[in-house]
């Protein structure tokens, strides 16, 4: 079974194979999620395009784990941090895009905001909400993220992904088995990138649809703040935010981390908050809607990692 090494005096990094890539030792994970909060992990890699990443699953020792993470906009890593190796595809050439007709295929590292540009000089609508959805495309896929009445699966054709052993395949639909923020995503699976097929527009209509999204956003959700956007999935019918208000947890905290005011299925961390602050406000949250409401809410945000 793989032990963490830190502190051994030949270290995890010794035993990963070399890369064209980078490898960060003892890597600050709480600077790439949303929360700021997090322990670090033993080794981050920085793939510099496919085939490096290629050569690392082939080569590294098969005991280490490895765990990949995208922006870090809905996900909680604990305190104690990552064993293993962290993989971010942080580089361009996993960033591009491509346009094909209404197809657009995009680059599992790009931010999803970054889009943008590209879907109005196209013209190619329906796909606004996903400019709106922080974070990197990757993690898009699989949670099924959505808003504004539209899901990643609505728009959805294909994708590439890249498995343990360092081989590329195209995946569709139905291999996700796609549900409401889920899908049947193996662990094991790395997204290359993932191709949505939107709808004929024009760049007028495509500018006034996300300014009316990033205006609601702005008056609605606290997104200034440090956050890891919608915390709990929403019930069948009904709202996460309306069952956490009902159970009195509007404005509760534990340590610093603390329930938004202007929106109560977001968590905020205040400046101090542990990650262990917040999954403890979580929790405690779901306890208290259960206690009200006898419904068990379900996190969206992905947690991580060991506790300290």
């Amino acid at each position: 079974m793989f032990k963490k090494i830190f502190g051994n005096k030949e270290g995890l990094i010794n035993s990963l194979p070399q890369v064209r890539g980078k490898y960060i030792e003892n890597a600050k994970l709480a600077k790439y999620t949303w929360f700021g909060v997090g322990g670090p992990a033993e080794v981050l890699f920085l793939p510099e395009d496919y085939d490096d990443l290629k050569t690392f699953l082939l080569l590294k020792p098969k005991e280490i784990p490895v765990t990949v993470i995208g922006g870090g906009s809905n996900l909680l890593i604990r305190d104690g941090g990552i064993l293993g190796v962290v993989i971010k595809l942080d580089t361009p050439a996993f960033q591009q895009i491509h346009i094909d007709g209404l197809e657009v295929t995009v680059g599992a590292g790009l931010r999803n905001a970054d889009l943008k540009k590209e879907l109005i000089a196209n013209e190619i609508g329906g796909l606004e909400f996903i400019c709106s959805v922080p974070g990197r495309i990757g993690g898009l896929l699989r949670t099924n993220a959505g808003c504004f009445g539209r899901a990643v699966s609505d728009a959805f054709v294909n994708a590439h992904i890249m498995n343990e052993w360092g081989e590329i395949y195209e995946v569709e639909a139905g291999d996700f088995n796609f549900s409401y923020r889920n899908s049947l995503f193996p662990e094991s699976w790395i997204i290359l990138d993932v191709t949505f097929k939107g709808i004929i527009s024009t760049a007028e209509n495509i500018k006034k649809v996300m300014e009316e999204q990033a205006e609601y956003r702005r008056l609605r959700q606290p997104i200034n703040k440090k956050t890891g956007g919608s915390t709990f999935k929403n019930p069948d019918g009904l709202a996460a935010w309306k069952l956490i208000d009902e159970a009195g947890c509007r404005g509760l905290k534990v340590g610093g981390a603390e329930v938004s005011d202007m929106h109560c299925n977001f968590l905020i961390n205040t400046g101090n908050a542990t990650a262990d602050d917040i999954e403890k406000l979580g929790e405690l949250i779901i306890e208290k809607v259960k206690e009200k409401t006898a419904i068990t809410l379900e996190w969206e945000i992905r947690r991580m990692g060991v506790k300290k």
